[in-house]
């Protein structure tokens, strides 16, 4: 059995991989003043990077979880995800409703993909 792990810090690692399937911690915005489209679109873009190191995009995504501070933002998060997601391969999703570790996060998601073989 086979784990790699990247960007590891003491608390998590950014990414893990495990018999073809990718795993990707949860991911924030990198600038929380912004709205939830904004926080929306960084967050899809940081996933997409963190594919991309593997070698892969968005269209290997098996299933994202959204985590979203406020079930009112939840139609502008869906615009941003439905214009993302609008010439790729849908995931499998969840979406709740969470407290979140700072009051500025408004998103927050994470993801399992496949490596194809």
């Amino acid at each position: 059995m086979t784990i790699q792990r990247f960007d590891s810090s003491q608390r998590m690692s950014q990414t893990v991989i495990h018999n073809q399937t990718i795993y990707l911690s949860g991911q924030v915005p990198a600038d929380e003043s912004v709205d939830i489209k904004a926080q929306t679109l960084c967050t899809l873009q940081k996933i997409d990077a963190l594919l991309n190191q593997q070698n892969l995009n968005t269209d290997s995504l098996l299933t994202v979880t959204i985590y979203i501070r406020d079930m009112k933002d939840f139609s502008a998060m869906n615009e941003v995800w439905d214009a993302w997601f609008s010439q790729r391969a849908v995931p499998a999703r969840a979406c709740v409703e969470a407290k979140m570790a700072r009051p500025t996060l408004l998103v927050e998601m994470s993801c399992i993909a496949a490596i194809s073989v």
